[in-house]
Formats: C-alpha cells, structure tokens, sequence
C-alpha cells in the first residue's frame, strides 16, 4: 500500500525529533525494559504493526548502555559539546527529504519532562514547518511514559491544503513479564502524497500518477507471550479508505491514467491476522546480535469479519544481527509476501516495494524508489548494511554514535506463487549515516541510487 498520512509525515518529521533528542542527550535518563537473561524483547514487534503514526512512538533512553553478558564494542574516543544544555527547550531546525513529499522545512522546538529520579515521563514535540506542495504546517505531539510497561502518544497536524491527521497510540505489556501484551492505534489522516504507477515489476517511471488517500483506521495487537522470546499475536484492523482526485502541480491525477483501476473510491476493510513471532534480539530499536522470526497469515473481506471476500495472505519475514568487527555490525533482512486468494482486491492492498521504511507483513523497503513504486500480487525482498560506528560524541549524560553504513536492496514483485522470486530483481546500492543514543534511539539519512536514480530518505529507527 502507498504511504499514507501517517508514514509521509514520520519520514518527513521523525527525523527531526530523534535529532533534537539525540543533540539533548536527552539530559536525563528513563528505561526502556531490558532483560537480565534475554535482551531487549519487545512486546509489540511483528506482523500486525499498523501504518506507521504520524510521529513513530520514541522509547525512553536508559542511562544504562549496556546489559549484561552483552558485547561491547570498542568506543572511539568522544568528543564532547554542550551548548544546547542551557536553553530551556531544544530549538531544532527541521529538514526532511522524501522522493514523494519533497524537501520540508522548519522548526521543532522539543520539551522534556523527568521525574525525580531522572526519567524521562513525557516529551513535548510540536513543529511549525513549510512543504512546496501543501504550504505551511503544524502538528502537535506529546509521547507519555507512566512507567516501563507502559506508553502512550497523541498527535495531531494540520497543512494549509490537503493534509491532516490525529494519531492516538496506547502500548501496555512491554516487559512481557504478564500473560498478555496490547497495543492499540486509532488513526485518521489525508495525504496528498502517493504514487501509483500501474501494477507490475516492470511499471514504467513514465506512468506515474498522484492520488488522496484518505483512511480512518482502528487496530489492535494483541499477544499471548509464552516467554519472551515466543509470542503468538493476533492483530484485527478495520480500516476505510478513500482514492480521490490527485492535487500535486506537474504530476497526472490516478484517475486521468488508470480510470478503471480497482480501489478508487472508497473500500472498507475488515483484516484478521495471526503471528508467531521469535525474537532474541538484544535490543528492539539498536540490536547488535540474534534474530527475529515472523510467520503470519490473515484473512481479510469487505464486511463481515471471518471471511475472505477480500484476500487471504501468508508470509515470512527474518531479520539478523551479527558483529563482524568490534565496531560494525552486519544487518540482513529478508521478507516475502504471498496473497493466496484475491476478490476484486484495490491496488492499494497489493504487496508492494518502495521507499526507506518497511512494515512486516506490508510495503517492503527499496531505497532507490519512493514509497509504492512497484505492485503486485506478491513480492519479495532482502536488504544488507554494515552498520559501521566511525566517531563518539558526548551530548550531555548520554553517548551519541556517528555510524556510516553501506547497504544493499533487492527487490520485485509478481503475479504467481510460481514465479522464482530471485529473478528480475530490482537492485539499490547506497549509503547511510545515522545518529545513535543508545540503547533505543536512532536518527538516519539514507541516500539510495537505483534504475530511476538517486532517492534521499530521513528517518526515526533502524529500517530493519
């Protein structure tokens, strides 16, 4: 599915956060959970994540940088500014770059609340900025931590033509200590920022479109944790979508070129999806070693709720973690998608490959393309970086990494199970630079040359 609301403004805006946290060194300390026998498993990772919000959830930094029995690389030597300790919030300078959304400009200011034994309990986050192709905007947010097995966060944003969006979040459960993990999204939003180009591994560039899209969107992930490494989850979503009339200047509206495409308009959708989810990862936002398995399959219909007047899906997504060097990391991802059964399915439900972020069970990361260049039945993906750490610098009570990092995509997608998925691929080769405060925060620049050229992506988190 092309991006929505939601995902245009975490990779225009997430960036700009985790940097105005990063450069603070969050002048506290807060923790996210962590175990003393196996590290950093999360309750929420898997295949029923929903889009992502309009501002991705931040973890709360620890002071503690490490866990026990874990690797610990080899520190270059730091350097230390700490200018920015005197104001009293963080006045960031807001730059954001996406092949779809263009450049966005602004300023985010960023407040941060402790308690008293100096954890982080809410960041206050709101941004004025200006987009050449909706104007100027603003967006509110507020990120709480009532404690470390809980979170929630509320955001909301306005542009002066197009965009909106609320996003509520509420996750509960994190330590996997209790039976049962929630997590549950309330979304809306309107993005006049999706492409569609045809359906196809080979959609020409020549036939790009715009659309609105416009979605309302409730979902919940709800997991039965065996112990926590193995979580069985079940993820329901009801979701509205609307294709309307594209409104960027220079680029043709959907409608003009693909007049008789399934999904304009608007369709509802009723998904069940059931994950088994592996994890020994050490951490879940900066892991340096173990794996995370995901096996998931679903059903999704029109109305109704278990029956497959939609489609049904099955899929697979693994991701690895190796250190290869005292500083560097080896990273590998790779995911494949397959929609058994399919009923007049919109183009937006298709798997697709594109862009700087992905999702376990939905568009697939391809950093040379923006977000929904190809679609198709099914699709295929594997991505590789080396995550190498080249300088240290202290920012405060925290630590912050400088990591240059070469990465690899492979991609496609096809219309039959019997296609070999390792053919025809779409290949992307590029570079990365991130900006880490350990253990759970990570801003990125990710620049990816492919077929159609050069694509700059910034971002919050790892991609995988």
């Amino acid at each position: 599915m092309p991006d929505t609301a939601p995902q245009q403004v975490a990779r225009i805006r997430a960036a700009a956060i985790v940097w105005a946290l990063l450069l603070a060194g969050f002048g506290a300390t807060a923790a996210r959970p962590a175990w003393p026998d196996e590290q950093g498993i999360d309750a929420a990772p898997g295949p029923g994540a929903p889009p992502p919000a309009p501002t991705p959830l931040p973890a709360p930094p620890s002071a503690a940088t490490s866990q026990p029995n874990a690797e610990q690389p080899v520190a270059p030597a730091a350097q230390s500014f700490g200018w920015l300790a005197h104001l009293p919030f963080l006045p960031i300078p807001e730059i954001g770059v996406d092949p779809n959304s263009g450049t966005t400009l602004g300023i985010l200011p960023v407040w941060l609340h402790t308690n008293s034994d100096d954890q982080i309990t809410r960041i206050i986050a709101p941004d004025v900025f200006y987009n050449p192709y909706f104007g100027y905007g603003v967006h509110a947010r507020i990120f709480e931590y009532p404690s470390q097995d809980e979170i929630w966060s509320l955001v909301a944003g306005i542009e002066q033509r197009v965009q909106r969006g609320v996003d509520g979040e509420f996750e509960t459960g994190l330590l996997r200590e209790q039976l049962w993990s929630l997590n549950t999204s309330v979304i809306y939003d309107r993005s006049g920022t999706p492409r569609f180009y045809g359906v196809g591994n080979q959609s020409p560039a020549i036939a790009e479109t715009d659309y609105t899209e416009q979605q309302e969107l409730v979902q919940w992930q709800i997991g039965l944790n065996f112990n926590r490494a193995w979580q069985l989850q079940y993820s329901p979503l009801i979701r509205s979508v609307d294709v309307l009339p594209g409104t960027l200047a220079g680029i043709a509206s959907l409608q003009t070129h693909f007049a008789h495409v399934l999904g304009e308009g608007t369709t509802n959708e009723v998904r069940q999806r059931i994950s088994l989810i592996y994890d020994t990862r050490d951490s879940l936002f900066i892991p340096t070693r173990g794996i995370m398995l995901v096996e998931y399959g679903g059903i999704a219909s029109r109305q109704g709720v278990f029956n497959d007047s939609l489609y049904t899906e099955a899929g697979f997504d693994g991701r690895g973690y190796w250190r290869v060097l005292p500083n560097t990391i080896l990273a590998a991802h790779m995911a494949v998608r397959y929609l058994p059964e399919t009923h007049d399915l919109p183009f937006w439900a298709l798997s697709g490959i594109g862009g700087g972020e992905g999702e376990i069970g939905g568009e697939q990361i391809l950093r040379g393309f923006g977000a929904g260049r190809f679609y198709d039945r099914d699709s295929f993906a594997t991505n590789i970086e080396m995550r190498n750490r080249v300088a240290t610098f202290n920012t405060f009570s925290t630590q912050l990494d400088l990591e240059i990092t070469p990465f690899v995509d492979l991609a496609r997608v096809f219309p039959r199970p019997s296609t070999n998925p390792l053919t025809q691929l779409h290949t992307v080769g590029g570079i990365g630079f991130r900006g880490v405060t350990r253990p759970s925060v990570v801003g990125r620049v990710d620049i990816g040359y492919g077929s159609e050229g050069l694509a700059v992506f910034t971002g919050l988190n790892y991609p995988f």
